[in-house]
């Protein structure tokens, strides 16, 4: 059921987005339109080697280059602590697992391709760039591994010689004895292993960062763009900086696109903020493409086997997981923590008995991986879903009645699963049957016999997923009835495109009877906002709203009683219409402007939400993706993609279907097209859009996407979340699609993404 009605604001309202006609007419404002008078520019001098020791000479010839202000090695930055590794899991053995020292620029040794050696700072960018070409850097190679899959074998080179192995941790879940038994006397065990492929995050703005320094007050004001100012903050003054995190203000201005990638403290802003105090100008730093590719957190990058044991019927008996993640050169903010939070979802929406996943984190001459889009839970859920669509083929039961036979149903809810999530609601059988019969999945076999006659093999993919996002905590929110009338929330989120100040205007909306012109939301600035956990894991709609919600209806609630007097009415008797309080049923009124003027107590013109929440939120939905495959070229043609989703409660309908499609072009990139291949010496050889492949407009389908919600009984509002959603359904039903289509035609029931034409061809070839 889609949510759409005929109300003006409020939830379920399909408001458009209030963001875009500044955005699409130019007069947007990021990072890199910010230039302070008198800014020096800051360039980075990049290692060209994957693992070398090296020696710096012509430091000197670069210092007296004309407009030259400092350059800056590792020996000039004593006062720059390490870049901090924030999640540390338990190990299997309950111990704590080694952190490698990761300076903001390399010692004697680089470990992956544009890792940062030196800097320089100049009165314009191009002579800081012309001055980094007069610093020789004498590399001695080393050998390098690069391939996650080899990372443990016993000849493969060292990233930290020191610390004698490339095992960088190693945890587990569940209960192996138990799994293991259950796979010896299992009917039928289905394996398969996989390689989830390395992407680049490639949001549309490249990072960038402007630090100022106040030398009265001993504060800087960073300006970058963010996935939370908040915790940029806090990360730069408690671990790197070493300073009271209230001499740092970070602002957020608009940002183009985040993922993930973008939550993240890199080491240029401690750089940018050290020069500012030393050489007491403000600094700039915005990133080429080339340098994203090089040094922004990547993502995905596991090698995972799935063992699935089933009994005689096709009901899971046991899954068994061993994953490989590839950490990169560094530990970096939270890579640990992704694989970990991808293995606790492993079991997807199917009841398993008995569960064990292994977990290795392993370091390779590449650059460090860490959250994007969906982190760990597309990763999880592309290896349960793979598995189910072979179990359906080997024992004949297809890729419906496998589901079916084994999943969690609704009399089980509340459900918690063998790695301790607790769903709280779900109808998964509901959303398949849903999204099979308007994808018409009877009439595939017609399709898949006309397409064989023109010599093509059409195959249909199905995903049933389930995530966790919306984890456990808060997102305060404050709303503000202004003197004109007006009014304005601030609020610790940080919009990356995703609408906030819609979404969240629609619901203050509705409460106080305001037009969202007359609604300003504040985000990305940590003097105005006093405290906020940002954006991240599907967390500011279903957390931030509900808190959102609870300061709108207090307000409105403190109108009411501030105009009562004024009008000679009960607060009970007093509605908010129009900007004005009214006397229901009369033409006795009061402006908001009215009420804010003569309020006795300005207190009373401001009200706070803090929902808390002490659960995830789980998301589901089921993703049909149908294909034709030219077997003489290789070619996959996506024809037709249905989605119908579980969100629990949609705010904005049109926001909405904006996120997930967003998501699932996003996972078809990585299906179809996306690959980040370096070569054995460590080189980066997709480094530019010349050489990673992008989806465009005309490899993405028509979307048929509709809700089939059933609210959860965990968040105040019923609200799941839904950011990172599109991603996760998707790659797994666009590879079974691909692999139906091949089955269907060679007999191959594998194929490891990107599933691209020369892969395909070559395949099919033999």
């Amino acid at each position: 059921m889609n949510e759409i009605t005929n109300r003006k604001f409020g939830i379920g309202a399909p408001v458009r987005r209030r963001e875009d006609a500044a955005l699409i007419t130019g007069k947007g404002h990021y990072t890199a339109d910010f230039l302070p008078p008198g800014a020096l520019h800051m360039v980075v001098l990049r290692s060209a080697m994957a693992h070398a020791g090296f020696a710096l000479s012509g430091l000197d010839e670069a210092r007296a280059a004309p407009g030259v202000r400092a350059v800056w090695t590792i020996d000039d930055i004593a006062d720059i602590g390490l870049m901090p590794t924030k999640a540390r899991p338990k190990q299997a053995d309950g111990s704590d697992f080694w952190i490698p020292p990761h300076p903001v620029l390399a010692k004697d040794v680089v470990r992956h391709v544009g890792e940062a050696i030196a800097v320089v700072f100049a009165d314009t960018a191009a002579a800081a760039r012309e001055a980094s070409e007069r610093i020789q850097v004498d590399y001695t190679p080393t050998d390098v591994v690069v391939d996650t899959g080899r990372a443990l074998d016993p000849d493969a080179p060292l990233v930290w010689p020191e610390h004698g192995s490339n095992l960088a941790f190693e945890y587990g879940f569940g209960e192996k004895t138990a799994a293991d038994a259950a796979v010896a006397s299992a009917a039928r065990v289905v394996e398969l292993t996989l390689v989830n492929n390395r992407i680049v995050c490639n949001y549309m703005e490249p990072r960038a960062a402007v630090a100022e320094y106040d030398a009265g007050t001993g504060r800087w004001t960073l300006t970058t763009g963010t996935q939370g100012g908040h915790g940029v903050r806090d990360v730069l003054a408690r671990d790197i900086l070493g300073v009271d995190r209230d001499r740092i203000r970070v602002v957020t201005p608009d940002v183009g696109g985040g993922f993930g990638t973008k939550a993240f403290v890199y080491g240029e802003y401690p750089l940018i903020m050290k020069a500012a105090k030393d050489l007491g100008r403000p600094v700039r730093w915005v990133s080429d493409r080339t340098e994203h590719f090089q040094i922004d957190a990547h993502g995905r990058d596991n090698v995972v086997t799935g063992r699935l044991a089933l009994d005689g019927d096709g009901r899971i008996l046991a899954l068994s997981v061993d994953l490989v993640a590839a950490m990169g050169a560094y530990l970096h903010q939270y890579g640990p923590f992704i694989p970990w939070v991808g293995a606790t979802m492993s079991t997807g929406v199917y009841h398993v008995p008995a569960f064990h996943a292994s977990v290795k984190g392993v370091y390779t001459h590449t650059t460090p991986t860490d959250a994007y889009r969906g982190a760990g839970r597309p990763e999880a859920a592309y290896l349960l879903e793979r598995l189910m669509d072979l179990a359906g083929r080997e024992t004949g039961l297809g890729p419906v009645e496998i589901r079916r036979r084994n999943f969690i149903t609704p009399a089980q809810m509340p459900y918690r699963t063998p790695t301790g999530r607790l769903y709280d609601t779900g109808e998964f059988d509901g959303h398949l049957t849903r999204a099979l019969a308007v994808a018409d999945a009877d009439g595939f076999p017609a399709r898949q016999a006309a397409a064989k006659a023109e010599g093509k093999w059409r195959g249909l993919g199905i995903a049933t997923y389930i995530e966790a996002c919306a984890f456990p905590g808060s997102e305060e929110a404050n709303v503000v009835l202004n003197k004109d009338g007006t009014a304005t929330l601030f609020i610790g989120t940080q919009t990356n495109g995703q609408g906030h100040a819609t979404a969240y205007g629609q619901i203050i909306a509705a409460a106080l009877g305001l037009d969202l012109e007359k609604i300003e939301t504040v985000q990305g600035d940590t003097d105005r906002v006093a405290r906020g956990g940002g954006t991240g894991g599907s967390r500011s709609i279903p957390l931030g709203a509900a808190s959102v919600d609870i300061a709108s209806k207090a307000l409105a609630e403190q109108i009411k009683e501030l105009a009562a007097d004024r009008l000679e009415a009960s607060p009970a008797d007093l509605e908010l219409i129009d900007g004005h309080v009214r006397v229901v049923g009369t033409d006795k009124t009061l402006t908001l402007a009215d009420v804010a003027a003569s309020a006795p107590d300005p207190d009373k013109l401001k009200a706070h939400g803090n929902f808390v929440q002490d659960e995830c939120t789980y998301p589901n939905g089921t993703h049909i993706c149908e294909v034709e495959l030219d077997p003489d070229t290789g070619v996959v043609a996506i024809l037709r993609y249905t989605i119908v989703d579980d969100f629990g409660v949609t705010v904005n309908p049109m926001l909405l279907a904006g996120q997930v499609h967003g998501g699932v072009v996003q996972s078809i990139g990585q299906a179809l097209h996306e690959h980040t291949v370096y070569d054995e010496t460590g080189q980066l050889l997709t480094a530019s859009f010349l050489d990673y492949t992008m989806p465009r407009a005309d490899d993405v389908p028509g979307f048929h996407f509709e809700t089939r919600n059933v609210p959860s009984t965990t968040n105040v509002l019923g609200i799941k979340g839904a950011g990172e959603a599109g991603t996760i359904g998707a790659t797994p039903a666009v590879m079974n699609a691909v692999v139906d289509a091949l089955d269907f035609g060679k007999g191959i029931r594998h194929m490891d993404m990107p599933a691209t034409p020369a892969r395909l061809w070559a395949a099919i070839q033999g």
